[in-house]
């Protein structure tokens, strides 16, 4: 199975993003031969920026192996984003909806293709309050079990240095590191053959994130907490607080 080819899309948007990018960050980006030369791959990477899109595909277009990432179907809406975003292959996800079931199966398509197919699983920018990875959401997971191609986990630090979780305004100064570590494939193989029930898509997940996790403290230098930020529970618990102190 080949390489996704290097278009016009491609090349355009390479040619408007790399010149800032190269300016305003340096690079620390390991582990890059973990990167399949060959064949289709799944890689799941935390998200704690707006810009973090940008600076991985900057990262991985110098792997050769270009990412299809699955994007909100609002980013496909303003004319020149979206021309770029259809042109190089970006596959727009309707959250909620049957479309969101069509945006799977074209991942899956994608990856039975040789192609490599770039997961957020958390969803969003991560709501930690420091900013470790959050449970992830299934939907890598369901790609994984469907293909059985391997899961590349991904942890990057530095975009959130430059535009914290959030912010609007950037800090250019002093010029920020980009750090990229790629681990070696999860290994997914004690779920493979099972029934792809919620429990199952939920460990699966789980594992795929808790490597993210590790290779994410690798990069920071610092002990990972024990577990996945969970907002849901930490809302709870925070209601729960709330009522305690007003009794």
């Amino acid at each position: 199975m080949s390489r996704r080819r290097i278009g016009f899309w491609y090349r355009l948007a390479a040619a408007i993003a790399k010149p800032p990018l190269i300016v305003l960050f340096k690079r620390d980006w390991r582990g890059m031969e973990n990167i399949p030369a060959e064949g289709g791959f799944l890689t799941a990477v935390n998200h704690n920026s707006y810009l973090d899109p940008l600076l991985y595909a900057h990262f991985q277009y110098n792997t050769g192996r270009l990412p299809r990432f699955l994007a909100k179907a609002a980013l496909f809406k303003p004319f020149f984003v979206g021309a770029v975003m259809r042109g190089t292959g970006q596959i727009p996800v309707v959250r909620a909806t049957a479309d969101a079931a069509a945006a799977y199966r074209s991942a899956v398509e994608a990856v039975n293709k040789g192609e490599c197919v770039a997961f957020y699983p958390e969803g969003t920018l991560t709501r930690d309050p420091d900013q470790w990875p959050m449970v992830g959401k299934t939907g890598v997971a369901r790609v994984a079990l469907l293909t059985r191609a391997p899961v590349i986990p991904i942890a990057q630090w530095g975009a959130n240095e430059f535009l914290p979780p959030y912010a609007k305004k950037p800090s250019f100064l002093p010029r920020k590191t980009h750090r990229v570590l790629v681990g070696p494939p999860v290994d997914l193989s004690a779920w493979y053959g099972k029934e792809p029930t919620a429990e199952v898509l939920r460990e699966v997940t789980g594992a795929i994130m808790s490597d993210v996790k590790q290779l994410l403290a690798e990069v920071r230098g610092i002990p990972a907490p024990a577990g996945l930020y969970d907002p849901r529970k930490a809302a709870k618990d925070a209601k729960g607080n709330d009522g305690k102190g007003a009794a």
